[in-house]
């Protein structure tokens, strides 16, 4: 056979190899897997600040829950009930932590909102996408004109809605998919609370 051939066949063993790595990035974490830890732009009751997953689980089990877009139905909905069930998950000795594509500056205003965050929990910034990517998580392209509650515009990405219960070990106890397993942006609330109070 000729060395065109060899190299033609390396070529698309090659790609196909590529593809097939590229398809294991993308595949979204499960139960049992490590948890990536990340650090990032955080809000809490306003004020921003460096928050860092590893820091948290050395206290104990943190509820990470990645949400489209502050000040949309949704998730705002999702957030208020967090806020009030945030004593149970204390008392559980866990930490919640929002995760979206908006900037800081919209999240110190969503985290001390009243009406959602109501300064209980933590909400980060995720505005490239990259900490959803380490879950296996792809960032919709932002949409032309679309505006929030508010009147404001959209200009950022959607990240899934998705939330890991990771163990004080480092390791996804479990995971909730509006995408997959098609529950209510509450549930994700309260099925997260149920395995916090369970462990």
């Amino acid at each position: 056979m000729s060395k065109k051939y060899y190299y033609v066949s390396f070529l698309i063993f090659s790609l196909c190899l590529i593809s097939q790595l590229g398809l294991a990035q993308a595949k979204m974490l499960s139960k049992g897997d490590v948890a990536p830890v990340f650090t990032a732009k955080a809000s809490l009751a306003g004020k921003d600040f460096s928050f860092s997953l590893k820091q948290a689980l050395a206290k104990g089990p943190v509820v990470v829950y990645f949400y489209p877009s502050a000040y949309t139905g949704g998730c705002d909905a999702e957030a208020h009930e967090f806020a009030e069930q945030k004593d149970k998950f204390t008392a559980a000795g866990a930490t919640i932590i929002g995760v979206s594509g908006d900037d800081i500056q919209r999240l110190n205003t969503f985290s001390a909102d009243p009406d959602y965050c109501a300064g209980k929990f933590i909400v980060a910034s995720d505005a490239e996408g990259k900490i959803a990517e380490t879950y296996g998580l792809v960032m919709s392209q932002p949409k032309l004109g679309m505006k929030d509650i508010r009147g404001a515009e959209l200009n950022h990405g959607f990240i899934p809605r998705t939330t890991y219960v990771i163990g004080k070990d480092g390791k996804i106890i479990a995971v909730f998919s509006s995408t997959t397993d098609h529950i209510s942006a509450v549930q994700h609330v309260e099925k997260s609370l149920a395995v916090v109070k369970a462990l």
